[in-house]
């Protein structure tokens, strides 16, 4: 089993790496665990407190359950992955169930924040993309995905998510094996990525 993980700035085109290098893997061969699912529940607090929670703060992720759902998968155990939504900021009371697969791909801005998430990696990759790039797809995604307003997404952008990615995300760049620019366009790096793990997969 091996298991990667994929790291970038909100926006920075981490999903469309994702999705492109399982595209070029076997089918059935790969599992995918976004970070977004594992963030804490806070269904406890009001609606508009959970509006102004900090997604960009490593303290908003569950990591210990996340950490404890790959060691399972990694002996052979399916694991229950919470579902998140934006709109209500709480799990759902369905949960997915994931089982084990040949290659594990874990996704999200903080997951190189966090060293015993780190050193389950067997390759540590990080997206990076120019500030207004990210600012561009942030505001596109909140707006459809999430039903945030352009001013409500800019506050957002200013108050948490730009001083989090230079405090946080920006930072743990420096644990990363690989460094992908231009993200979901640099074919060269998802096919070096393919290649690692087409090769340590047949050793």
């Amino acid at each position: 089993m091996l298991i990667i993980g994929i790291a970038g700035g909100t926006g920075s085109g981490k999903t469309t790496v994702v999705k492109k290098i399982t595209e070029k893997l076997p089918k059935g061969e790969v599992v995918v665990m976004p970070q977004d699912a594992y963030y804490k529940d806070n269904s406890n607090l009001p609606l508009d407190e959970r509006q102004k929670i900090n997604f960009d703060h490593p303290n908003s992720v569950e990591f210990d359950l996340l950490i404890d759902h790959i060691n399972k998968l990694k002996s052979n155990i399916e694991v229950q992955q919470p579902i998140y939504s934006y709109l209500t900021c709480t799990r759902a009371k369905e949960t997915i169930t994931v089982k084990p697969k040949n290659i594990i791909i874990v996704e999200g801005i903080l997951i190189l924040t966090n060293k015993k998430l780190r050193d389950l990696f067997d390759i540590k990759v990080f997206v990076h993309a120019d500030a207004d790039d990210r600012l561009t797809r942030v505001i596109r995604r909140d707006i459809i995905e999430r039903g945030r307003s352009v001013n409500a997404t800019l506050s957002r952008y200013e108050k948490s998510v730009k001083p989090m990615h230079l405090q946080f995300i920006e930072p743990s760049k420096r644990y990363a094996d690989l460094i992908v620019p231009e993200g979901g366009k640099n074919n060269v790096a998802i096919d070096i990525i393919t290649h690692f793990i087409e090769r340590n997969l047949n050793t």
